[in-house]
C-alpha cells in the first residue's frame, strides 16, 4: 500500500512541476515499500540516492520558474528547499554509513514535509505563476 496517495489535491496545474511532484510520490512509495519489504541495503541506499537527486533537480527547475518570473515569495521558498535537502541529504549519509535505518518516522517525516509543502507553500506561488502565463 502506498504511503501517499495521489489525488488531484496536489495538482498545481503547472505541467512540470506536476510531473515532477508526481515523480517525487512514487519514489516516496518506492522507499517506503522497499523498507516495508526488506529489501537489501543496497537496494533502498539506491532509492534514497535518487530521491535525494531528483529533489535537488525538482527545486532547481522551481527555483528557475521563480527568478524567471519575478516570484516575490522566493527566497523564502528557496530557503525551505535549503532545509528539506540538508535534511534528507543527512538521513542519506547517515544510512551509507549504517547510522539510519529507515523507520516509520523518517518515512512520515517525508511524507508530512511533500504533503505539506505541495499543498501550502507551492500553492502560495500558483496565482502569481498562472497570472505570468506559466502552466
Amino acid at each position: 500500500m502506498p504511503l501517499i496517495n495521489w489525488d488531484n489535491s496536489y495538482n498545481l496545474n503547472i505541467a512540470k512541476i506536476d510531473m515532477q511532484h508526481q515523480k517525487l510520490v512514487r519514489l516516496i512509495n518506492e522507499l517506503h515499500e522497499a523498507m516495508l519489504a526488506g529489501k537489501a541495503k543496497d537496494k533502498v541506499g539506491t532509492i534514497i540516492f535518487s530521491l535525494v537527486e531528483y529533489t535537488k533537480t525538482h527545486f532547481n527547475d522551481e527555483e528557475q520558474i521563480f527568478d524567471k518570473h519575478g516570484y516575490p515569495g522566493s527566497f523564502a521558498h528557496k530557503q525551505e528547499h535549503k532545509r528539506f535537502v540538508n535534511e534528507i541529504s543527512k538521513f542519506s549519509n547517515d544510512f551509507d554509513k549504517g547510522d539510519l535505518m529507515l523507520s516509520m518516522k523518517v518515512m512520515n517525516f517525508l511524507k508530512d514535509w511533500l504533503v505539506k509543502h505541495i499543498k501550502g507553500t507551492d500553492k502560495n506561488y500558483v496565482s502569481f505563476l498562472a497570472a505570468k502565463g506559466v502552466k
